[in-house]
């Protein structure tokens, strides 16, 4: 059985437009291979984005959006981080109300992080918050 990896982490600073997602994504797909994550890749693509997208579409202004990655030997945690103080809907209890709307092309992000990740939440940072995820790696590995 391989030696579980070391931990590693990266904090890049991304624009605040929309060309910040695909960065994301490129950027943890990268982060996990490189390091031989046994951590889904495809589905830490698609949480991260959905997190870069909400900082861009809900965060005012013009601040970077600020991408911490850290992998650990069992797991990856993503997280993102803007200028608002407002955060994001419940990620952990949600209540009926958070269910989307099946005819809105919006609405299914925060669904999705919940659904998908091992754990997910928010928290007050000095100049705005941060919303992560945690993947844990598969236990046959």
């Amino acid at each position: 059985m391989p030696e579980p990896h070391a931990p590693a982490s990266w904090r890049i600073g991304l624009p605040h437009t929309t060309a910040a997602v695909p960065i994301a994504r490129a950027l943890v797909r990268t982060a996990l291979v490189d390091i031989g994550s046994t951590a889904d890749t495809d589905t830490a693509e698609l949480l991260t984005a959905e997190l870069v997208a909400n900082a861009v579409e809900h965060a005012p202004g013009h601040d970077p959006i600020e991408l911490v990655i850290e992998l650990l030997p069992t797991s990856c945690q993503v997280e993102v981080r803007d200028s608002s103080p407002v955060p994001p809907g419940d990620l952990t209890d949600p209540s009926p109300d958070d269910e989307p709307d099946p005819w809105q092309e919006h609405g299914r992000g925060l669904l999705l992080i919940r659904t998908l990740s091992s754990s997910c939440g928010h928290r007050p940072t000095e100049s705005g918050k941060a919303v992560w995820f945690t993947l844990r790696a598969p236990a046959d590995h």
